[in-house]
């Protein structure tokens, strides 16, 4: 149980520095974490964020997909808050990474 809840925490506090109008993936904070096969454990950390102000919404699939718009209760509130801080989507409805990309390990 600590190491899941050290694990949780770190996701938690590489969420909380993503900047404005960026985005971050599942996998790029499982690799900051120190285990890189951990994406969806970060996914299982997010939905069981108790803190309302972390900014889940910036962190996608690694092609940009809104993987976790389902947890959001309206499906379409991940999608609008990005927007919303400028970023922008490709024709299939994911992020331009090549463009919105922000990794923690460069930054952190």
């Amino acid at each position: 149980m600590k190491k899941r809840k050290d694990f949780f925490d770190k996701v938690y506090g590489i969420v909380a520095q993503i900047p404005k109008g960026k985005v971050t993936t599942y996998g790029a904070i499982a690799e900051v974490c120190g285990i890189k096969s951990s994406a969806r454990t970060v996914g299982w950390a997010l939905n069981s964020a108790k803190d309302s102000s972390l900014p889940c919404h910036r962190v996608v699939n690694r092609f940009g997909a809104l993987t976790g718009k389902v947890h959001f209760g309206d499906p379409e509130l991940m999608e609008n808050l990005l927007r919303s801080e400028g970023v922008e989507f490709d024709e299939d409805n994911c992020v331009i990474m090549s463009k919105y990309f922000w990794h923690p390990k460069d930054n952190l």
